[in-house]
């Protein structure tokens, strides 16, 4: 019975925490094992689970497991981007000269992204690529909505700044 509850509740969202993680950690080995922890902690906590959304509440378990982990000693090294797993399959439907104009623009988001301290990446994260509601990102993070909704306000203000200076063009003197 808990093993079909689990099912229904965490399985539609293990690509969603698979990618929120892969952000967390910047890195996909290590995503992988923080989505398997905090799986392994939801199925234990499941009970906590009330008729609320499960995406919110299993974003949480992947973010404090994730913290959890940080707080490890010799855990608090954040890893680059593993540049072997990245998905660097062409979009057919462009030319060449297009895909490179689009490859670099992801590259130069990515970055930037990365770049961004992690109280502001997670919320910007989950707002404009996960899709979560304020409220449901207040309920993962464990803060305010006014906190998370200023969260994303800096997050996307540093984001423009990185962006707009990797995009100006150089002078030559």
């Amino acid at each position: 019975m808990a093993g079909r509850r689990f099912e229904d509740a965490v399985m539609p969202h293990l690509d969603a925490a698979f990618n929120y993680a892969r952000w967390l950690t910047r890195n996909d080995v290590d995503a992988e094992d923080l989505v398997q922890e905090a799986c392994m902690r939801a199925m234990r906590f499941l009970a906590s689970l009330r008729d609320g959304n499960p995406r919110p509440w299993l974003f949480a378990i992947v973010r404090n497991t994730w913290y959890s982990r940080q707080s490890r000693p010799g855990m608090a090294v954040e890893h680059p981007m593993d540049m072997q797993s990245r998905d660097d399959r062409p979009d057919d439907a462009l030319d060449p000269e297009q895909q490179l104009a689009q490859q670099d623009t992801v590259a130069r988001v990515r970055r930037a992204l990365e770049a961004l301290p992690a109280e502001f990446r997670e919320a910007v994260v989950l707002r404009d690529i996960e899709g979560l509601s304020y409220k449901e990102i207040a309920e993962a993070l464990r803060v305010p909505i006014g906190t998370v909704m200023s969260r994303i306000s800096r997050g996307r203000e540093r984001l423009l700044e990185t962006l707009s200076v990797q995009s100006a063009p150089e002078v030559m003197l």
